[in-house]
């Protein structure tokens, strides 16, 4: 029993992680077709989130499997409540991805809108966030998924910044209020996906040490 235990285990790690690339490369893509303009690479990820959807319901049916089957305690029993948790966030991210290039697929065809907004270094934030918190899912990493926890109220200093331009910029720019409301959104949503990311940098800490990190301070982290 305990050897088919590990192997199932073994297995479902795989199936997270594959699917945590997958939704890591749609996050790229879809950043890339707002930066780019690209219509066709907004298309391509829209089209891939049934793919990220089957894979999530895939992993959740073999979390329910195991803990049927097994009824797993301790370390093993912890990985599996990690693994539900970190399973619904990707897929959360990957609905967000798609958000993302449902945006750039509106403003591909739109005249540029010059702000002075850093939202290519938010991009990069939100998605070396994610790869981070994978990393530290592979590595089980604590000291990962802590920096991953602490980048985030970075992120949300970025986010506010870009809220407060946005508007400015819709003041200066009635005209085009549309679009300037859709790369609000877009800020938004990458602001969420590193919300997600910091909830999977948690759920290692669980999965690694059995603690509950969620609505600790920063100051509490930092000690």
């Amino acid at each position: 029993m305990a050897k088919h235990l590990l192997r199932e285990i073994d297995n479902l790690k795989k199936r997270i992680l594959t699917l945590g690339m997958d939704v890591e490369e749609s996050v790229r893509l879809a950043t890339q077709a707002l930066e780019d303009k690209n219509y066709e690479l907004a298309n391509k990820v829209i089209e891939h989130d049934i793919v990220i959807d089957n894979m999530e319901v895939e992993v959740e049916e073999e979390c329910l499997k195991i803990l049927a089957l097994h009824q797993p305690v301790a370390t093993d029993l912890r990985f599996i409540i990690a693994a539900m948790k970190i399973n619904n966030d990707l897929e959360r991210i990957g609905d967000l991805a798609v958000n993302l290039a449902k945006r750039a697929r509106y403003l591909s065809d739109k005249p540029t809108i010059e702000i002075n907004i850093d939202f290519s270094g938010m991009a990069y934030k939100a998605k070396t966030m994610l790869a981070e918190s994978l990393d530290s899912l592979v590595n089980l990493s604590e000291a990962l998924a802590f920096k991953v926890i602490q980048d985030d109220e970075e992120m949300d200093e970025m986010n506010r910044g870009v809220n407060r331009r946005i508007h400015e910029a819709i003041k200066r720019n009635p005209d085009q209020v549309e679009s300037l409301l859709k790369i609000l959104s877009c800020a938004r949503h990458l602001e969420r996906i590193a919300d997600h990311a910091t909830n999977i940098a948690e759920d290692v800490i669980y999965m690694i040490t059995g603690e509950i990190v969620r609505h600790r301070t920063e100051e509490g982290l930092s000690q």
